[in-house]
């Protein structure tokens, strides 16, 4: 299963399969993301979850408790459990 994954900023749109984290989904679409560690502790991909769901790689990303309810996701190590709508602005 494939999901869209649109990006508020830029308007770009990708396809991401359902186990696969949304960095690499962008990046195999040729959209790119900033990133760093890729392993969810640096934060550089940081971004705001508008819409949509999705399940993480890792049992706790780097992000507070209060940064999750608020939206923010991780790229890098997040994975898609719905069509997504991103904003990519830095928080």
């Amino acid at each position: 299963m494939h999901y869209r994954v649109s990006l508020v900023r830029s308007g770009q749109s990708f396809q991401a399969p359902a186990g696969q984290v949304l960095l690499r989904s962008a990046q195999a679409a040729g959209v790119m993301l900033l990133s760093s560690c890729r392993n969810g502790t640096c934060r550089s991909c940081m971004c705001r979850l508008v819409e949509g769901r999705v399940s993480y790689t890792i049992e706790w990303p780097g992000l507070s408790a209060e940064e999750k309810a608020e939206g923010w996701t991780l790229p890098c190590v997040a994975r898609p459990e719905s069509d997504l709508v991103i904003d990519e602005r830095r928080p």
